[in-house]
Parts: structure tokens; C-alpha cells; sequence
């Protein structure tokens, strides 16, 4: 077998080597090096089906696991090797072939028979995102245990609920927590999602039209872990959806990690006092020695932003592809590695500073003991009195109103005040609203009482041992 004078895999018909300075801006080891172990993985899939039609004997199937295993060792162990394999590689195929002919001779050049590299990163990128997912979802499910155990320590604390960042209608501070977890456990199917899209095995699909030897593409698949093969050669090289759906699903967390900041750094502030920000998770002024920062949750609000762009830099470059692999594809990898590296840390640390943190039970219980938000109540006890609500509605209003001229809370009104605004205001009226009273009302599933927030807290731990059960190992 002839000698190479290039160890590229692609120089055979150039005559003039590359511009040195283009020749940089085109090389990815620098970041592809990361999906090193699935290459390793895939190219030990792919000899044992060259062997299986033929390509390969017995032999030299044997030579080409041993020399690949060798590699995975030596990468995953030996800094000092590896440092010295990085010098002119192009990308994580060149890397793994130029080793595995360091270790084999020409025999190295046998394994990438029958396919390309198109293919190759597709399986690559899809293995990886799998295994992404999965660990992202690991986090996330101790992220929402944090929050249950957070609604159990505190379930029967009372706080004034917002809308429009108005105090609304009082509710328990467990309904809140929860609240925050539901929509981290919709999280959780997202990542799923992306996980499930990623499931299908590009190897067989060549550079674009398939590959021209027999391959078994369902065992290759099933070899590597995926349920199944791509159904189209030409989508399979191009197809970049699977990263798509991981990045919304990172998206989305990270813009439930941003919500939950922003209420957590207005709770700190003096104005609210609701909370008591744990030493571990903050940070003081260079200048101001009494200042106490919320830190972790600005910077988890802040870091919202690069996982978003991470998104929408995909889409953009996706936006004007024509059909099949084309290199600008090459540019889908940073930004995913990068976000999926950022959420990660934001995850762990939005776990660490939820579970260190302390409640001010006095001012949350304070907030919500206000009479002001005690008058939907008061319009609901009309209603039980068959006052149509909007009737009942513009009469609370009026008795509001009354309180405010008198500048006194609406429960201080006597009764006298109360039935000059209509006569469907009895005795018990005055005395009957309270905070206990507000949210016991509230028993429907998925309200604020106290037994419908205790049985949303069993459903929810029922469905992360599902998840625990059914997509992975317990957290």
C-alpha cells in the first residue's frame, strides 16, 4: 500500500497546501475535541460492521478495537500524549485517524471506508446531546427536590400573592414554591423531547446519497444505544433540529431560573425583607461594608441572556442553508457546548442558594395579613348571599372606597357604614374575613390550601420518582 505524504483527509487532488491563517480558521479541534469518546465510540460500531460484510478480517477487526481502545485510554488518561497529538489536527475525525495510524500503519486508513465525516459529526453531535440531557435533567430533578423540601418546611406560612407586582390575594408560601417547581417540571419533558430527537442513528447516510457498501444500519444503530436509524441520507447529514430542541429546552429553564431570580432579589430587598440571603450564595460592596448582595441571583438573571442566544445563533445560522451538509455547520457545536456547560452551573447554584435560603415568616406573614386583600372574599361572601359577582364586585369596590375616605382598613368599617352601601352586609361580615379563612377557601385541586398544596406536593413527588423510575438514575 502506497506511503501518504498528507495526513489530511481530504488533500489528495490540492496541489498547493492551504493558506496557513485560513487553514487555522477552519480547523474545530479546539472545541470538537469534545466529542473525542464518541468518535472513539462510533468508529469501534463502524469496524464491527466493516467486518461484518467483509471489509474487514477477523484480525484486523481485533487490531482496530485494540489500537481504539488504546486511544480512549491514552486520551482520557495521558495529558502529556494528547498535548503532543493536538499539533496540526483539523478536527476530532483527523484526531482519531491520525492516532489510529500512529498505532496501525496504513490499516488505519481501512476504518473510514464507506463513510464521511458529514455523517460521522451528526452521530457524534447526537450522542452527545443525549447524554446532555440526561444530565441536565439529573440537575434539574434535585433543583425541584430543593423546592419540595422548601414548601414542606414552610407549608403553613402565609404570604400576599401579586399580580401586576401589586398584592393580590393572600396565599401560602408553599403554593409559591410549588409554583416555581411546576414549571421546572415542564422542563424536564423538554429535555426529554430533545433527548428522544436526538435518537436516531445518521450512520450509513455517507456524505449525503448513503452508503455504497451493505451495511446493517439497525444493528449499528443499536450498537451505539440509538432506538433507531435516520430515515433520509441527505436530512440526516443536515439535520440539526435535535440541537435545536436541546437548546429551547435550556431556553426555557433558564427562563424559569431568571423569573425565580428576579422574585428572589426583590424579596431581599429591604423593601420586602421576606428573606434572609445565605452568606454561601452572596456577596458585599467593596465601598459599603453593610451591604449584603443577592449575587447568585443576579447572575443567574444575567446568564439568562447566553443560553437565549444560544438558541437563536443556531437558528440563525440553520435559517439560509440549502439542503444537505453544508460547513457552516460547523458553527453548532460552541454555542450548545457553551450553554449546556453555563446551565449547568446555574442550575447548581440555584439549588444551593434556594436550599441555604431562610424565610422571614414575621414580614411575609405581615404582607398577607393586610384586610386589603381580603376583598374578593368579602365580594364572594356577597355572592353566597345570591348578589349576582359583578354586582357584588362594584359594592366591595364602594365599601373600599368608604375605608379609604375614612383612612382605615375596610374591617374597621362599622356595620352601619357597611349596609349604607347595601343591606346584604350582615353582622357576621366585619369579623368573618382572615388569612386562615382566605386560603382554606381556596381548597380546589392545584389552590392555595393547605390540604390541596400538601396533595400537589405528593403529585409532584410521585412524578419525579416516575422520572427517577423511567429516564434515569436517582438524583
Amino acid at each position: 500500500m502506497p506511503e501518504r505524504k498528507d495526513d489530511r483527509l481530504w488533500g489528495g487532488r490540492f496541489e498547493n497546501a492551504p493558506d496557513a491563517r485560513f487553514d487555522a480558521f477552519q480547523r474545530s479541534f479546539t472545541f470538537d475535541e469534545r466529542l473525542t469518546l464518541y468518535e472513539i465510540k462510533v468508529d469501534c460500531a463502524w469496524a464491527k460492521a466493516l467486518a461484518a460484510i467483509g471489509v474487514f478480517t477477523a484480525e484486523e477487526l481485533k487490531l482496530t478495537l485494540d489500537a481504539l481502545n488504546k486511544i480512549r485510554l491514552l486520551f482520557e488518561s495521558d495529558s502529556v500524549w494528547l498535548e503532543g497529538k493536538r499539533a496540526g489536527v483539523e478536527d476530532v475525525h483527523h484526531f482519531v485517524e491520525k492516532a489510529l495510524v500512529e498505532e496501525l500503519g496504513p490499516l488505519g486508513w481501512k476504518l473510514h471506508t464507506g463513510r464521511s465525516r458529514n455523517e460521522l459529526v451528526a452521530t457524534d453531535f447526537r450522542l452527545f446531546v443525549i447524554d446532555a440531557a440526561a444530565g441536565t435533567r439529573n440537575g434539574l430533578l434535585a433543583l425541584i427536590n430543593g423546592f419540595l423540601l422548601q414548601a414542606k418546611a414552610n407549608l403553613k406560612v402565609p404570604m400576599a400573592g401579586m399580580t401586576h407586582m401589586q398584592h393580590a390575594q393572600p396565599i401560602l408560601l408553599s403554593h409559591f414554591l410549588m409554583a416555581h417547581a411546576e414549571a421546572f417540571s415542564r422542563d424536564l419533558t423538554r429535555l426529554q423531547n430533545a433527548a428522544a430527537g436526538a435518537d436516531a442513528c445518521p450512520m450509513g447516510s455517507g456524505a449525503l446519497a448513503g452508503c455504497s457498501f451493505p451495511i446493517d444500519r439497525v444493528t449499528l444503530a443499536k450498537e451505539l444505544g440509538f432506538s433507531r436509524i435516520t430515515a433520509n441520507s441527505l436530512d440526516a447529514v443536515s439535520d440539526r433540529d435535535f440541537a435545536l430542541d436541546y437548546l429551547f429546552a435550556l431556553a426555557g429553564i433558564a427562563t424559569h431560573l431568571s423569573r425565580l431570580a428576579e422574585d428572589f432579589v426583590l424579596f431581599a430587598s429591604q423593601e420586602f425583607s421576606y428573606v434572609i440571603l445565605p452568606d454561601e450564595y452572596s456577596t458585599g460592596s467593596s465601598l459599603m461594608p453593610q451591604k449584603k448582595n443577592p449575587d447568585a441571583w443576579e447572575l443567574l438573571r444575567g446568564k439568562t441572556g447566553r443560553i437565549t442566544a444560544a438558541l437563536f445563533s443556531l437558528f440563525t445560522t440553520l435559517k439560509g442553508l440549502p439542503s444537505s451538509y453544508q460547513r457552516d455547520l460547523q458553527e453548532d457545536k460552541e454555542a450548545l457546548f457553551a450553554a449546556h456547560d453555563q446551565m449547568e452551573d446555574m442550575i447548581w447554584v440555584a439549588h444551593g442558594a434556594l436550599s441555604a435560603t431562610k424565610f422571614r415568616t414575621d414580614r411575609l406573614c405581615a404582607a398577607a395579613s393586610n384586610p386589603a386583600l381580603f376583598a374578593t372574599d368579602a365580594a364572594d361572601y356577597l355572592v353566597h348571599r345570591d348578589v349576582p359577582f359583578r354586582q357584588a364586585h362594584d359594592l366591595v369596590g364602594k365599601m373600599l372606597r368608604e375605608a379609604e375616605k375614612q383612612h382605615k382598613p375596610w374591617t374597621q368599617l362599622s356595620l352601619e357604614d357597611v349596609q349604607k352601601i347595601s343591606p346584604f352586609f350582615e353582622k357576621d361580615f366585619l369579623q368573618g374575613p382572615s388569612v386562615e379563612s382566605a386560603i382554606a377557601s381556596k381548597v380546589v385541586p392545584g389552590g392555595t390550601a393547605e390540604e390541596s398544596v400538601r396533595a400537589a406536593i405528593a403529585q409532584l413527588e410521585l412524578k419525579l420518582d416516575n422520572w427517577r423510575t423511567n429516564h434515569g438514575p436517582d438524583v
